[in-house]
């Protein structure tokens, strides 16, 4: 039930994108100067936690997704609040940018780190490290 959910979130565009098996990944979020935590790929699951610098912080509330700032969160599917950042495959720009650049336009890790480190719905910054 909660994969049928996820996959609502997903565009139609991005229905067959996924996470390789074989694809290690991880990604730092960030607001301003703050490290809000880390995004991770490893063995086809993702897994989101919170820094310790946004642990001892007051002044961002914990991602809707990830409410728990003590818990280390494990998926299948990459979560909402990261899909949101990977654009439409079927745009043009994107197509020509995923076949100059020789990307797998079906691999989320892929997608991430070369489309995902901003987006127009918040202003936290995601970056490949």
């Amino acid at each position: 039930m909660l994969k049928f959910v996820k996959k609502l979130w997903k565009p139609e565009s991005q229905q067959t994108i996924h996470a390789p098996q074989d694809v290690s990944a991880n990604f730092k979020l960030t607001w301003r100067t703050l490290e809000i935590g880390t995004l991770s790929l490893k063995d086809g699951k993702w897994s989101f936690k919170y820094s310790d610098a946004f642990k001892k912080q007051d002044i961002i509330k914990p991602l809707p997704d990830f409410p728990d700032i003590d818990k280390v969160y494990n998926s299948d599917e990459l979560y909402p609040f990261f899909v949101l950042r990977l654009p439409g495959t079927g745009q043009p720009k994107v197509k020509e940018t995923i076949e100059k650049e020789k990307i797998d336009p079906d691999n989320e890790a892929e997608l991430l780190r070369r489309f995902g480190k901003r987006t127009i719905a918040n202003s936290f910054i995601l970056q490949y490290v």
